[in-house]
């Protein structure tokens, strides 16, 4: 990876988004179960800048909870 982070190459962009959907794929596919896609995350993190991994995290979470608010709505919460 380059040292200047916030100038990638369209390569090194183009790298960083691939290891970060097959990551997520992994995901997907063994239910959220990070111990299984070890490997995956190591590749992840070494092709994408910290900020970008925090940030993709996020989004990750984010979907994840957006796509259970939608199959199973939400209770509100109870004012007293």
């Amino acid at each position: 990876m380059s040292s200047k982070e916030e100038f990638l190459s369209k390569t090194e962009r183009t790298k960083c988004w691939l290891s970060r959907d097959n990551f997520w794929e992994c995901l997907r596919s063994n239910n959220d179960k990070s111990d299984k896609c070890t490997d995956l995350r190591l590749i992840y993190e070494s092709s994408c800048p910290p900020q970008w991994v925090k940030h993709f995290d996020r989004k990750y979470s984010y979907l994840k909870f957006k796509e259970k608010m939608e199959k199973d709505g939400y209770e509100p919460l109870n004012e007293k």
